[in-house]
């Protein structure tokens, strides 16, 4: 079996975790610890993530998106695959290492997705980025944890909160979707959504194809 190679790692901004990028023949992985936060095998529901959030917003003109995330680009790549000519994407990543590794090691999984006219990476919190524009976006799409409880970066939480959604709200244009990725269910993030005053729906997909474990992603209309 071909071993696992340590190729780089990189504080979290708070300092108290280390990501560590890792690389077995054409397979990458990125860890938190032990927690293995991304693997390059396992695209399914990140790209399920830009999938359903586009589907949610097609015919728009113009669609402005913002990701928050990069990891390993497959929720960029799915939705520069669902849009046309005419969208933006701004993609907020915190940890300028993994930046640094989709452009270096990691740019065979990229594919150029980077270079693509469309897209905008701001090293910077998206959260900074959610509270700055009012009415801005067409969708939001978090990725930037393991779901509603951030274990990467304990500010994450504030993004989840009640005044993070309507930050998030406020962000958006009407009829606008906010989607978030978990690794599993949270009931009480729902409600949360739901007191908000989104409209919520909940969806279950695999982490890849019909197979591997079941991730959520809400899918929160801003009915104004």
């Amino acid at each position: 079996m071909i071993p696992w190679v340590q190729l780089d790692s990189a504080n979290t901004p708070d300092g108290d975790h280390e990501l560590r990028l890792k690389q077995r023949g054409a397979e990458f992985s990125i860890m938190l610890g032990s927690n293995e936060l991304m693997n390059s095998r396992l695209s399914g529901s990140e790209e399920a993530l830009a999938r359903l959030s586009c589907q949610r917003i097609a015919g728009r003109r113009q669609p402005k998106i913002l990701i928050g995330g990069l990891g390993m680009g497959f929720t960029l790549r799915a939705a520069l695959a669902e849009l046309g000519a005419d969208a933006g994407i701004v993609v907020a990543e915190l940890v300028p290492a993994v930046v640094a590794w989709a452009r270096g090691p990691m740019a065979s999984v990229f594919g150029g997705c980077l270079d693509d006219p469309r897209v905008t990476v701001r090293e910077a919190d998206v959260g900074r980025l959610i509270k700055l524009d009012v009415a801005t976006y067409d969708a939001i799409l978090l990725d930037v944890d393991n779901g509603p409880e951030g274990i990467v970066h304990g500010a994450n939480d504030a993004l989840y909160s009640i005044a993070g959604l309507n930050r998030a709200r406020a962000a958006l244009k009407p009829g606008g979707v906010l989607a978030v990725w978990s690794q599993g269910p949270d009931s009480g993030f729902t409600r949360r959504l739901e007191q908000t005053g989104f409209s919520v729906e909940e969806v279950r997909v695999r982490a890849n194809g019909k197979r591997g474990a079941r991730h959520v992603i809400w899918i929160a209309t801003n009915e104004q």
